[in-house]
């Protein structure tokens, strides 16, 4: 009898703690559920226009000579970069901005046997200026070169935005901004207020060009426009009340 007693207190009092703790359990589920129910989570965005204040334009000099010409090769590479060199003089181009690549070499390969090896000569110039109008300018005068024998062209334009960094700072507060405020308006329609944030992160600066919509999840960068829309977001949430 002695035993049994035992054992029903024994039984008793695991019920008890099996109870409690499963009664701790689900009020911590409810509190926390209740806490999320609290919070407005929102995305919020800003932009601004700009002009682009950099620009780097790359040509590039191509000549192709076969293996017993290579010295000439190289004469016709070395008289088209002096006739470049002297457009960007003329055009008030300062040394400082002009890097000039060594000369390149890469062999040919003709589709039929007993060809003379032939070999392709490139070298880059390289032009990076503040003044973006006048290197847009130089871009469209390459081609008037080949009007003087040389092998030249026009390789690439890219326009850049220097202060990138601080722009994007005042744009995170704005979005900030507009985060709350349209967390407001949401709350709104349910009656409620909203209070401080609870958390904030920023997401990914897109660098357009004026007007497009082609935003990237890893963020863009476009370099094809002297004018860019950059935006930035943010996401941020909100202690409803």
């Amino acid at each position: 009898m002695k035993e049994n007693k035992v054992l029903a207190a024994l039984v008793l009092g695991i019920s008890l703690i099996i109870g409690l703790a499963t009664f701790g359990y689900l009020y911590q589920e409810a509190q926390l559920k209740a806490s999320a129910n609290d919070v407005l989570s929102v995305t919020g965005s800003a932009k601004m226009s700009v002009v682009s204040d950099q620009a780097k334009l790359i040509i590039n000099i191509s000549r192709i000579a076969p293996i017993s010409s290579l010295a000439e090769g190289y004469e016709g590479i070395a008289s088209d970069l002096r006739l470049a060199q002297n457009l960007l003089k003329q055009k008030g181009v300062s040394n400082d901005k002009i890097i000039i690549s060594p000369v390149s070499m890469y062999q040919m390969y003709d589709s039929y046997s007993g060809a003379e090896i032939r070999y392709q000569l490139s070298q880059s110039i390289t032009i990076q200026d503040n003044d973006v109008e006048k290197i847009t300018a130089i871009s469209k005068d390459i081609p008037s070169l080949a009007a003087q024998g040389a092998i030249i062209s026009f390789q690439s334009l890219e326009y850049y935005y220097s202060n990138l960094a601080e722009l994007r700072v005042s744009l995170l507060a704005d979005a900030v901004k507009d985060a709350k405020a349209r967390a407001e308006k949401i709350a709104s329609g349910t009656g409620r207020g909203i209070g401080n944030v609870q958390s904030a992160s920023s997401g990914v600066v897109q660098v357009l060009s004026s007007n497009s919509v082609d935003i990237s999840d890893y963020g863009s960068y476009d370099t094809s426009n002297i004018d860019k829309d950059i935006m930035v977001t943010v996401k941020a949430s909100f202690r409803l009340e």
